[in-house]
């Protein structure tokens, strides 16, 4: 316990001192969160989502078939949609099965739609729903914070033990009692403890000023916020089990985070994304850190609706760790 506390305590002290480093961990997102509410808090984006129940045999509609509506197919129930629709993330429900349209009295695009498909849906009965709209930084922050997350695991453990290697550092390690269990637990715990820091104080002190929605627990966002740090780190230290080059590493790492960032939802939604968009995105640690934070903030889950993510992310920790200690290796 004296040398993980020591390794820890080293590994803390090296990354605190490291000025550029550490502000820029911490400035970096928050700048990101007021950039973003500013750049796109205005609700001045004119295309219409319309959600569709159903299948659409007999009903012709232009607006449906236009290319400036973006349609998106709803198979699982109405449940979803209509909340949906309740928080403005959609602006307008067709049910084909049930020949009801839905919209929001409370949208500035309810009145455009029901002009537009006044003489389109014949036949259809419109429901009327209330709900306040999400603005996009609530939507956005735990996008924002992942990504954060994720640089900071994999390029804090996974880079720097690349360094360590190059340097020699690691070669002088094994000639010590040190075992690499214990060195590479001191390196997650450090990590683990400066991200999960850093996390919580960019979330904190934006929400001073910004107010996010919060209808769910802060206790499950935190714990769900440390499953997936730790998944993160795990999968950074794949990177840092054998490679010595720091060109090579970089590189490597660029192409796993970059496409992760895409894929998973980080500034857009992928709804009405390609198919095989949607089912690479599952495979991702980045993509059910982010859906179980929206759910936990906006839709209110509790443990039994992000449990789904929360063993996905404890499966990928254990497969993440298995590979990075086969492959490890002093030098």
């Amino acid at each position: 316990m004296n040398q993980f506390a020591a390794l820890v305590k080293a590994r803390t002290m090296e990354f605190v001192r490291d000025r550029g480093t550490f502000f820029w961990n911490l400035l970096f997102p928050i700048l990101l969160v007021v950039g973003f509410s500013f750049a796109f808090g205005s609700g001045s984006d004119t295309l219409f989502k319309i959600g569709t129940i159903g299948e659409n045999t007999g009903t012709s509609s232009e607006l449906l078939t236009s290319d400036s509506i973006d349609i998106i197919d709803y198979q699982n129930g109405i449940d979803e949609p209509v909340e949906k629709l309740r928080r403005h993330q959609i602006d307008m429900l067709i049910d084909f099965n049930t020949k009801e349209y839905y919209l929001n009295t409370e949208s500035s695009a309810s009145e455009l739609l029901r002009i537009l498909v006044s003489d389109e849906l014949t036949g259809f009965t419109e429901k009327s729903i209330e709900g306040t709209a999400v603005r996009y930084v609530d939507w956005v922050v735990p996008g924002i914070i992942g990504m954060n997350m994720l640089f900071s695991c994999m390029f804090g453990v996974g880079f720097v033990l690349v360094r360590y290697r190059k340097n020699g550092v690691l070669k002088r390690m094994k000639a010590t009692p040190v075992s690499p269990l214990t060195f590479i637990s001191a390196q997650m715990a450090s990590r683990f403890m400066i991200v999960l820091a850093t996390s919580v104080f960019v979330f904190g002190g934006t929400n001073i000023f910004f107010h996010f929605m919060m209808n769910g627990s802060y206790l499950l966002l935190l714990l769900l916020t440390a499953l997936s740090i730790l998944c993160m780190i795990s999968f950074g230290l794949i990177f840092a089990a054998r490679l010595k080059s720091e060109e090579l590493t970089n590189g490597l790492m660029n192409i796993m985070t970059f496409p992760m960032i895409i894929f998973s939802g980080v500034f857009f939604s992928l709804e009405g994304a390609p198919a095989f968009m949607q089912k690479i995105s599952k495979f991702l640690p980045l993509t059910h850190f982010i859906e179980g934070s929206r759910a936990i903030m906006i839709d209110g889950s509790g443990f039994s609706g992000i449990a789904p993510h929360l063993a996905v992310l404890s499966v990928m920790t254990v497969l993440f760790l298995t590979t990075a200690s086969i492959l490890f290796r002093w030098e």
